[in-house]
């Protein structure tokens, strides 16, 4: 079990004055931490001085790089044994953060669970979506998997850190990678309070951006999960094509034969992937 002196919080944050001292000042008055680590991603207000003022370890980006870029500068720069992500927003409550980087030795990762009731309807609907593809594809129920506030063993996400994009979506790739890696994650519900100023994610952008990541980090490590579902459907369609015709016409047509075709091709690359993935695991 983790304690708050082993744990590094690492805070990305870009234009967040309005914000950052308050969510640093509660930390530090909370719990003796390792360090509070806030990561300024070329900021062009005040975020960077408000945060040292506050009791944080700052460091800079020479320019804007995006969020997951400056969680991996958290992640490598960070002195604890245990990571605690959270948004600079003052959405997260530092008083759920126990509950989080605790459990952290018993499981490698621990991630805050939201209710959908504290979500805004149309990205609750987005989120089930995703959370629903997600369990599908790597068998285990996850009840939110974008939530920024989490916690992990340091060394674990040394591991996939290279997996992770710059941009919004390092909840979703770290969640699927550890699950997929065989690794033990749990989820503990977490309270969401109103954010100050405005979300910087874009729904139609960056959900586009998630549905790729999430089946990126499952052909990476299941490909068959992808591929045999699509060379499954391709077959399925081939040959029901190619009956009605038969049946209709006395012929089976081009189309029918090259829907069949993809499928074999599908499945063999599935096959071919689903080796190259086993042999990465060996390593």
């Amino acid at each position: 079990m983790a304690e708050s002196k082993d744990v590094s919080v690492v805070i990305p944050a870009y234009n967040e004055e309005a914000s950052i001292g308050p969510v640093v000042e509660a930390l530090v008055a909370r719990f003796a931490w390792r360090e509070v680590l806030v990561v300024d991603d070329g900021s062009s207000d005040g975020t960077a001085a408000r945060a040292a003022s506050a009791g944080a370890r700052v460091i800079r980006h020479p320019y804007n790089k995006g969020n997951g870029a400056a969680v991996k500068t958290g992640i490598r720069e960070a002195r604890g044994d245990v990571v605690l992500l959270m948004d600079a927003d003052g959405q997260h409550d530092p008083e759920d953060a126990p509950a989080l980087f605790g459990p952290v030795g018993t499981y490698d990762m621990v991630i805050g669970a939201r209710a959908a009731a504290d979500q805004s309807p149309l990205r609750a609907l987005g989120n089930a979506a995703f959370i629903a593809l997600a369990s599908w594809l790597t068998g285990r129920p996850i009840p939110d998997l974008t939530s920024g506030f989490r916690a992990a063993r340091r060394d674990r996400l040394l591991d996939i850190i290279h997996l992770l994009p710059n941009g919004f979506s390092y909840p979703t790739t770290s969640c699927l990678a550890f699950l997929k890696a065989g690794l033990n994650v749990a989820f503990a519900p977490i309270r969401v309070r109103r954010r100050v100023g405005r979300s910087k994610i874009r729904p139609l952008r960056d959900g586009t951006r998630f549905l790729l990541i999430i089946l990126k980090i499952v052909t990476l490590y299941s490909p068959l999960k992808v591929f045999f579902p699509v060379s499954a459907l391709s077959l399925l369609l081939g040959a029901a094509y190619g009956l009605w015709n038969v049946a209709a016409h006395g012929k089976i047509p081009m189309g029918a034969g090259l829907l069949i075709q993809l499928a074999v091709v599908v499945f063999l690359f599935g096959l071919v992937s689903e080796q190259i993935a086993s042999a990465q695991d060996r390593k």
